[in-house]
């Protein structure tokens, strides 16, 4: 069966440790290739790149994941900073931003996650809230993720997918405010903090603010993994079956 080829992008660190090294670094938690290859995946890591490069890229995957992290750069949707507001990252926000538009224009299965679903409302023209209380985790404490529920809203891919209230695993300050144009919400929290967001259409895009890879419910990823099957499938048969 073809496994299919899942990018998933990462992290870039001035100073990572392992051994004996501290050096600069691209890094992702294990977590997240690891939610993939039990979802039925191959997973391929894209640090940041040259956002020329990024229709290259895509062209050679099955599906792609934006992964979460820092804050995205609120000029990227025409706001001043909150001072609350983490430091930007501008080499992954270019590079996923490129990614994303590229994902878009092949029709390549997408999924975000926490950063990654705010980026893609901000890629296709929404705007975030820059700080909200309650989703980042036990009071006081840093680097420990929270849970809360969500609710789908029917008829959704989302809501196919997760069809009751689902407790699931959170780590955020900032929220989707206004939505894309196309976008549609597809799950909320009980504060009505946006938690999921999708692109009708035959297109496969789905976002999710929680931390699908730290948890053990593997239905989105496979869905993602599936969606991505069944399109390399239909777009390139002869190397799917070769």
């Amino acid at each position: 069966m073809h496994e299919p080829l899942i990018g998933i992008t990462t992290y870039l660190e001035p100073a990572a440790r392992w051994g004996v090294w501290e050096l600069p670094a691209a890094v992702l938690p294990s977590a997240y290739p690891q939610l993939v290859q039990r979802s039925g995946g191959l997973a391929a890591l894209l640090p940041p790149d040259d956002p020329a490069r990024a229709g290259a890229a895509v062209a050679r995957l099955d599906g792609l994941v934006i992964a979460g992290g820092a804050d995205v750069d609120p000029g990227l949707y025409g706001a001043e900073r909150d001072f609350r507001t983490g430091p930007p990252a501008h080499e992954r926000d270019t590079w996923e931003v490129a990614l994303l538009r590229a994902a878009r224009a092949a029709g390549t299965p997408v999924l975000g996650i926490c950063r990654g679903m705010q980026l893609l409302n901000v890629a296709l023209g929404g705007t975030l809230t820059q700080h909200l209380d309650g989703h980042a985790g036990p009071f006081g404490k840093t680097g420990v993720l929270g849970e809360h529920t969500v609710t789908p809203v029917p008829g959704t891919l989302y809501g196919s997918l997760v069809p009751e209230v689902a407790s699931v695993p959170t780590y955020h300050h900032q929220a989707v405010d206004r939505l894309a144009p196309g976008l549609v919400a597809s799950a909320h929290a009980a504060d009505g903090t946006v938690e999921a967001v999708e692109l009708p259409g035959d297109q496969w895009v789905l976002g999710v603010q929680w931390h699908p890879e730290m948890g053990d419910d593997l239905r989105i990823m496979r869905a993602l993994v599936e969606a991505a099957r069944a399109w390399t499938a239909a777009l390139r048969p002869v190397a799917h079956h070769a």
